[in-house]
């Protein structure tokens, strides 16, 4: 068994100064991969996202695990999962994906950790006779702005998860039907030789009968 572990720093700072990483890995077959994840700041909100792109029947075994081998979550044979956490322990947080239940098929797995911090702060510089009304009401359409472009990437993910699942369905009968075609012609094939040899045995029964 081969364990493979990437180090992800994630800093902390304010709510929409979120650091996030996103990453394709290559899963093995019978390989158990961990990437870990620093949180600097105590009750920050880490998101995890996950989807197993291609290889076997699209799914993994996953967990998560604080510090203090603290588990957090876990699951088995799930093909893709969205998560949000709040993060009660500064330390390396450890997200493992499992494919130790396949023997032969490797997965395609994309994920991504975001570590953002629950605190507000000024985001855009103070100016002279603006009023904290104005800071506040353009900050929350900030967020809004961020949320949402979060919500169409996540959106993106999953449609892209469903096209390669898809297009794995088509290829998987594409092939059943090719390799049902070789058995008929193989099975036509043999059928004719056997007519063949069925008529010829007769013949050469009828052909004994009359010497």
């Amino acid at each position: 068994m081969r364990s493979i572990s990437a180090v992800i720093a994630l800093v902390a700072g304010v709510v929409s100064q979120v650091s996030a990483t996103a990453l394709t890995y290559k899963l093995g077959a019978s390989e158990r991969a961990c990437f870990f994840a620093d949180v600097q700041r105590q009750n920050a909100k880490v998101a995890f996202y996950f989807a197993v792109q291609s290889g076997g029947s699209f799914d993994v075994d996953y967990s998560v695990v604080g510090p203090n081998d603290k588990k957090i979550m876990d699951g088995q044979k799930e093909r893709q999962g969205d998560f949000v956490f709040t993060a009660q322990n500064v330390g390396e947080y450890r997200f493992c994906f499992n494919n130790e239940m396949s023997t032969f098929a490797d997965k395609m797995v994309d994920f991504e950790v975001a570590v953002e911090d629950e605190s507000k702060s000024a985001l855009l510089p103070q100016k002279a006779g603006s009023s904290p009304e104005q800071h506040s009401a353009l900050e929350d359409s900030i967020f809004k702005v961020s949320g949402q472009l979060s919500t169409i990437s996540r959106m993106q993910k999953y449609f892209r998860t469903r096209e390669n699942r898809n297009f794995s369905t088509v290829r998987s009968t594409e092939q059943r039907i090719f390799n049902f075609s070789l058995v008929e012609v193989f099975m036509m094939v043999g059928m004719a030789v056997l007519q063949v040899l069925v008529v010829r045995f007769f013949f050469q029964g009828a052909r004994k009968g009359y010497v």
